[in-house]
């Protein structure tokens, strides 16, 4: 069976084999979430309750990012420069 995009994203971003809830997989599961979302508000542009969603989902990932930012530094200086997210 294929390998979801999901499991793609947390072996990259794993600190070790079981781990499925450091900061940054999380991260990186929500900015594919995210991804996903943006593209189906543009054809979609009164869905509000996605808009929400997608409001939360970013300022979650803002927090996690800022957590990383404060205590491991070379972490999430390594996950905004695989993800490719500007800070």
């Amino acid at each position: 069976m294929a390998e979801s995009s999901d499991t793609k994203d947390m072996k990259e971003f794993q600190l070790h084999e079981k781990d499925t809830g450091s900061a940054d997989v999380q991260v990186a599961l929500l900015t594919r979430r995210i991804a996903q979302l943006t593209e189906h508000l543009k054809s979609h542009a009164k869905d509000h309750s996605s808009r929400r969603g997608l409001l939360k989902m970013v300022a979650t990932r803002r927090s996690l990012l800022d957590y990383l930012d404060r205590s491991k530094n070379d972490r999430y200086k390594s996950v905004i420069g695989k993800l490719n997210l500007r800070k």
